[in-house]
């Protein structure tokens, strides 16, 4: 399989396996990621999704013989009505409201960029190069980076970047904030994975409203995120997770979270 996706306790891995053609994504590749990102999100006992890739590389790119026909005609991507979330949250407004966190190394290139401005921690081997080439091909980056990356990184430099098609080292995406972690090669998943079961360690009630709140400011302004934040509160206030959190500190124990 191109796409390979197991679970391990409240993690789901997302792994990107096609490493002879350099990770190039294809129509299918893309539908496998959608009912991954679904799975996370309607799964219950998932708290958090990694996503990474076999190989040297992440990805260098689209495989564009299996894309071109359909940009041509303007279709974008081929998102199913059901059982299915755009990874690049382009196609729908629904969002997966588990967090993913992605580990990258060597290319990672267009659509594996833009994958990664959805994403909510990043973690980058140090020969990483970011790019979107897209201005080099004859076309423009289509699945997100030129709506998110300039608010990542300011305007300015998301187009000296975004039209140029230039490569971004690990170090400077680290500076810009592209990636919160630049590791040995070879590290980046173990490292990611660490994150990860911090994540799915701490009450998951907690976590999908913070990301939810955050998300929320980003899209409709401080007011919005603020008129909701005290209901959503109350209601996370009431549950088995709270009591739970309050006992552990009590007793001075590590919490055991249910997500309830």
């Amino acid at each position: 399989m191109d796409v390979n996706v197991k679970t391990e306790d409240h993690l789901l891995l997302i792994e990107i396996n096609r490493p002879e053609k350099l990770n190039a994504l294809t129509r299918e590749m893309y539908s496998c990621l959608a009912r991954a990102y679904y799975q996370l999100d309607s799964d219950h006992e998932l708290r958090a999704g990694v996503i990474y890739a076999a190989g040297p590389h992440f990805t260098a790119g689209l495989d564009l013989t299996d894309w071109s026909d359909r940009f041509a005609r303007g279709e974008g991507f081929p998102l199913a009505a059901e059982n299915e979330i755009d990874p690049f949250y382009m196609m729908s407004e629904a969002r997966c409201r588990k967090p993913v966190i992605m580990a990258v190394q060597g290319y990672c290139y267009t659509w594996g960029f833009e994958l990664m401005l959805n994403t909510d921690i990043r973690v980058a081997a140090a020969d990483t190069r970011f790019a979107m080439l897209e201005v080099k091909r004859g076309f423009f980056p289509a699945a997100g980076a030129t709506l998110r990356l300039p608010l990542e990184i300011g305007w300015s430099n998301a187009m000296r970047y975004m039209l140029t098609g230039d490569a971004i080292s690990a170090t400077e995406a680290c500076r810009f904030g592209l990636v919160q972690q630049v590791t040995e090669t070879g590290r980046q998943l173990e490292a990611a994975l660490a994150i990860a079961r911090k994540v799915a360690a701490a009450a998951p009630l907690g976590v999908q409203e913070a990301l939810a709140s955050s998300r929320k400011a980003l899209k409709d302004g401080e007011q919005a995120a603020t008129k909701v934040m005290y209901r959503k509160m109350a209601e996370v206030m009431k549950s088995e997770d709270m009591k739970e959190g309050l006992s552990s500190f009590l007793e001075r124990r590590t919490a055991v979270f249910k997500g309830k």
